[in-house]
């Protein structure tokens, strides 16, 4: 059997015709229209006025925790259970992450542990949708008002999810996509955020720009950052957005192939199908061993690789990486399931080409571990 990637994107829409028009005109750089174009068609999708691309999700999330205000000191509550660039955001903008734990069931942040780590220094909660469901936002948008902090969106992962009907990402301040090519829409590397904040627009496009003064270019009052997308990008993208619908119904197909062949296998658990906000859309395909397994992540990815099949682990949690104890963040702080999550989850071919074929190597190559 040939190896089965853990991801492999669909490119066989427009994305060549658009590319294509972008070298014939020369409109390579920022500069070029499909960036607006994209722009406008991925924030009202998402329900909001204003969209800025940039050149990746980390770039998102930098520039968007810095146009909500964040600044040195303030504190950001989010999830142990996360990509770092969530973290680094905020230390980057001078800022002091505070972390929850994780639900056992959903994997989202347990939105129950918010209340106790609001200080006087909180200015902040980021809301970090994991895998395939939406974080709890509801009781989140309640604390907000009551301690008057603004949400910091991350929906990286959930493109064209919705939360009890309304688009992730149409909610708190500022919301921020990625790109990436294991994301549900590709542009290679990319990302956006999007607001209904005029001043949190105009901010996130000044930092994205080398904070370039509007009417004296090369004079600068401050840093910003190189965070431009380019219009190849947003050629790619436009492409892709094309076929988001399409692309979502083949993600949650996929997930449901794939709960059929392995729901009720008694060594480890599958994703929740839905919570009561949303039906799963399946970003990726996770699996959660239990101690009937008798092995870790680790272990089990080392064996289905010698099967030719393809995984990524879960999330390292936030307070035990390396470099975060080097900053001495999180000391002596323990997340429970975070690290549950860590040790035993991982994920299995998941990517939009994968065939119906792929899909039952994939999970008879899993159930014969044991």
């Amino acid at each position: 059997m040939n190896f089965i990637p853990v991801n492999e994107p669909l490119l066989n829409g427009n994305e060549k015709k658009y590319l294509s028009n972008c070298i014939e005109t020369g409109w390579i750089s920022s500069e070029g229209p499909y960036v607006k174009e994209f722009e406008e068609k991925f924030s009202e999708r998402t329900g909001r006025k204003y969209g800025i691309a940039v050149c990746n999700g980390t770039a998102a999330l930098e520039a968007a925790v810095i146009a909500a205000g964040i600044k040195k000191d303030d504190e950001v509550i989010l999830p142990s259970f996360t990509i770092i660039s969530c973290v680094s955001s905020v230390i980057r903008a001078g800022a002091v992450p505070v972390l929850v734990d994780s639900e056992e069931d959903s994997w989202n942040m347990n939105v129950n542990q918010i209340r106790k780590k609001i200080t006087k220094k909180t200015k902040a909660i980021m809301i970090v949708h994991i895998y395939g469901l939406p974080a709890d936002i509801d009781p989140v948008l309640k604390l907000a008002e009551e301690f008057n902090l603004k949400i910091i969106e991350d929906a990286a992962e959930l493109i064209g999810q919705t939360y009890k009907g309304k688009p992730c990402g149409s909610f708190g301040d500022v919301s921020t996509f990625s790109f990436y090519p294991n994301k549900h829409i590709t542009t290679g590397e990319g990302g956006m955020i999007v607001t209904d904040d005029p001043e949190i627009a105009d901010r996130c496009r000044s930092l994205r720009n080398l904070c370039f003064k509007p009417e004296k270019r090369f004079v600068h009052d401050e840093l910003g950052f190189n965070f431009r997308m380019t219009n190849l990008q947003a050629a790619l993208g436009l492409a892709q957005f094309e076929r988001l619908d399409e692309f979502i119904l083949r993600k949650r197909r996929i997930g449901k192939l794939y709960n059929e062949h392995l729901r009720n296998f008694p060594f480890f658990d599958i994703p929740m199908e839905k919570s009561e906000s949303a039906e799963n859309i399946y970003w990726v395909y996770g699996i959660l061993l239990n101690e009937k397994s008798k092995m870790n992540a680790e272990t089990a990815m080392k064996l289905l690789n010698k099967k030719n099949i393809g995984t990524r682990p879960f999330f390292y949690p936030m307070h035990l990486q390396p470099v975060l104890k080097k900053l001495r963040l999180f000391e002596n702080e323990k997340y429970p399931v975070s690290e549950k999550l860590a040790e035993f989850g991982f994920y299995i071919p998941s990517g939009l080409a994968l065939t119906d074929e792929q899909i039952l190597a994939s999970a008879e190559a899993l159930k014969s571990l044991f």
